[in-house]
């Protein structure tokens, strides 16, 4: 599989490291009970199909971006946003 890295162009998918799910919300700062943390960082849905996700180029320019990918075939989907 060949990644889009927004800054140094399409590259192999070793060079990168799978962050998490990116079309969770993030709590709001100061949000309480532990459930909701737990819930964000730990509980993951398993999806069939596009995906918006967070990659890291770990080797090369180490930036985050975000991906949108099919999960059932790997086809790269819409580009790097």
């Amino acid at each position: 599989m060949r990644i889009p890295c927004p800054h140094c162009g399409e590259r192999d998918v070793s060079e990168f490291r799978y962050g998490s799910d990116a079309s969770k919300a993030r709590p709001e700062h100061g949000a309480k009970g532990m459930k909701t943390w737990h819930d964000y960082v730990f509980v993951f849905d398993n999806p069939k199909g596009p995906h918006v996700e967070f990659w890291q180029h770990t080797l090369g320019c180490r930036q985050w971006f975000r991906l949108r990918r099919d999960t059932s075939t790997n086809e790269i989907l819409g580009g790097v946003e």
